[in-house]
């Protein structure tokens, strides 16, 4: 039986046929569907997950980067459902299906070895975060290892790894508005 939470992509896919462009106010009701199916119970679970996949990571880095997906990842969970703002603009057709390819390709692989909905999260909150709030993936302030982290100059966001994900095949780095930081 097909997962349930993949469907969400076949619902990006209804919101983009026959459109030159995607109204966001569509994709962010495809959003809203899909983050009320997540429980805080799911959220404590995935929040587990990622604690227990960083449990290699040096103490320092994992204690400030944990801190930032917490409250960042798991938390616009709750900012999506809450989300009664109207968005009117448009979405570039072309980038939106490319993107929600790439989703889906990581939801399907991620769905092997996770028992989470950690796919899921993933896939809403880097929808709404490229394309609703037109933010990158990783706010600012997210660590990297070396003591790098995304910046914000003059209204443009940079990654330190973008570059570096790029050839990724289900990297979101593809889809992240940020530029790679130059150091």
């Amino acid at each position: 039986m097909k997962n349930d939470s993949l469907r969400m992509y076949d619902d990006f896919t209804d919101v983009v046929v026959g459109e030159k462009f995607v109204s966001a106010d569509a994709v962010l009701e495809v959003l809203k569907k899909y983050s009320s199916t997540i429980s805080v119970f799911d959220l404590m679970k995935v929040n587990g997950e990622m604690i227990e996949d960083s449990k290699y990571v040096q103490d320092s880095y994992k204690q400030k980067s944990h801190a930032v997906y917490a409250k960042y990842f798991l938390g616009r969970i709750r900012d999506i459902s809450g989300d009664d703002h109207r968005y009117d603009k448009s979405i570039d057709k072309g980038e939106f299906i490319d993107s929600v390819a790439t989703l889906r390709s990581y939801h399907i692989n991620e769905s092997h070895t996770s028992k989470t909905k950690f796919p899921l999260i993933y896939g809403i909150v880097s929808i709404y975060t490229t394309f609703i709030l037109e933010e990158p993936i990783h706010p600012v302030g997210t660590p990297f290892p070396g003591s790098l982290e995304v910046e914000e100059h003059d209204g443009k966001y940079y990654c330190p790894v973008k570059d570096a994900n790029l050839e990724s095949p289900n990297a979101v780095c593809k889809m992240c508005i940020a530029e790679q930081l130059e150091f």
